[in-house]
């Protein structure tokens, strides 16, 4: 199972490295999730590293998907959100991602792509549980003491 999930997880993050597209297409998934994101937070979401962020970003803006906008909390960082244009963008995108998964699923029954949907939303929610704690035990324990 290990061996199989590397090999998906490898695949995919090939596609995203040097993919403009699926950056494009992972980076607009966040700003529509959060409506208003700075970079730093884009990059930490992907697991990208801060510079390839900054190019989609730009890229996107020039194009107008999203809106580049000071941070009216840190005047050193920006927020970025969709435009109409981005909605749009995202959609489309988003259309092409299902015709192609449509594609790998093609030979499957409906009720393998259900349990193989509910299983990774299942290893999904077991990975967040895990990453929570880990994150929580290296908390130093002043702050362990004061943050629920």
């Amino acid at each position: 199972m290990v061996v199989a999930l590397f090999a998906v997880v490898g695949g995919l993050k090939r596609v995203q490295r040097g993919n403009l597209p699926a950056n494009r297409l992972a980076l607009l998934h966040v700003v529509a999730a959060y409506g208003k994101v700075r970079p730093s937070a884009m990059a930490a979401e992907l697991q990208l590293n801060q510079s390839s962020i900054t190019r989609v970003v730009q890229a996107l803006a020039d194009e107008g998907a999203v809106t580049v906008r000071g941070d009216p909390q840190d005047a050193r960082a920006c927020l970025v959100s969709l435009t109409p244009s981005g909605h749009k963008e995202l959609e489309r995108l988003h259309k092409i991602g299902l015709a192609r998964f449509a594609k790998f699923v093609s030979g499957w029954d409906a009720e393998e792509v259900r349990a193989f949907t509910l299983l990774l939303r299942k290893f999904e929610e077991s990975k967040a549980g895990v990453a929570a704690r880990e994150q929580q035990a290296r908390r130093p324990r002043w702050r362990k003491e004061n943050l629920p």
